[in-house]
């Protein structure tokens, strides 16, 4: 049975999308099966940055209005017979989807998958609610700054209110030459003024741009963000890299960034 995630910030623009997307192409990488869902409804954008956007026909509202099968609203990514994808919809909105049926949606596809990424809309309104409701665990994305922490912060309180409490953050957007200047906040502070374990650190890189652009997710190129969400995947698999296994994973990421 899958392991189901939840992508979530609190705040948007801090990168929950694209990281989603990226996460979960990595860990097919691992040999993982995964299927990612938007649950951003009525502001698909997960179709454009797997290049997906003339394979859509069917959406997640489709699916839980039964005008489709879930089977046939999976779309195959092009590079990758183990990542599937579930689009949302540009028309509807929440009121057309309950937690009740995010639950069933997931359970429905749980045995067919390892990894199951329900990419969270922002905000903690209905749409937030109903992406939560079909996860066990969690990860928050969240950047080095005061605002997007404390958002962050407030969701996981959120989330472990409702029953999830394995929650890992993963830090988008880094800076390396800031944080060591004391202009963006330390990933060991965040992690401890959270309370939760690191997953990653994800450096800001202009290749996150020309990917979202080109519809080919950033861990296909070679670049720092890229590698750096291989390294969140294996975090999540529990697989530790020769580095890391020998290093303690500060200073490999400190390096990394270099």
């Amino acid at each position: 049975m899958g392991e189901v995630y939840v992508i979530t910030s609190g705040k948007g623009g801090v990168g929950k999308t694209t990281s989603t997307v990226n996460i979960g192409l990595a860990l097919t990488y691992l040999g993982k099966k995964v299927c990612i869902i938007d649950g951003d409804i009525g502001l698909r954008n997960m179709d454009l940055l797997l290049g997906l956007e003339n394979q859509v026909i069917n959406n997640i509202v489709d699916v839980i209005e039964n005008k489709c099968t879930v089977n046939e609203a999976l779309i195959k990514y092009k590079d990758s017979d183990s990542l599937f994808f579930i689009a949302s919809s540009q028309t509807a909105d929440y009121s057309r989807i309950t937690s009740e049926d995010m639950k069933q949606l997931v359970n429905s596809i749980r045995d067919q998958f390892d990894y199951i990424l329900i990419d969270c809309p922002a905000g903690i309104e209905q749409g937030f609610k109903n992406a939560i409701a079909g996860a066990d665990k969690a990860i928050i994305v969240t950047m080095p700054l005061t605002s997007a922490i404390r958002d962050a912060d407030r969701i996981k309180s959120i989330l472990i209110n409702k029953g999830i409490n394995d929650i890992k953050v993963l830090v988008n957007r880094s800076r390396d030459e800031l944080v060591s200047k004391g202009y963006m906040t330390s990933f060991d502070s965040i992690s401890e003024l959270m309370g939760v374990d690191l997953l990653g650190i994800v450096p800001d890189d202009e290749n996150v741009l020309i990917s979202a652009n080109s519809g080919i997710p950033v861990v296909g190129y070679n670049c720092l963000s890229g590698r750096a969400y291989k390294e969140a995947a294996k975090v999540l698999c529990g697989i530790e890299s020769e580095k890391a296994s020998k290093e303690p994973r500060k200073g490999f990421f400190k390096r990394l960034f270099n």
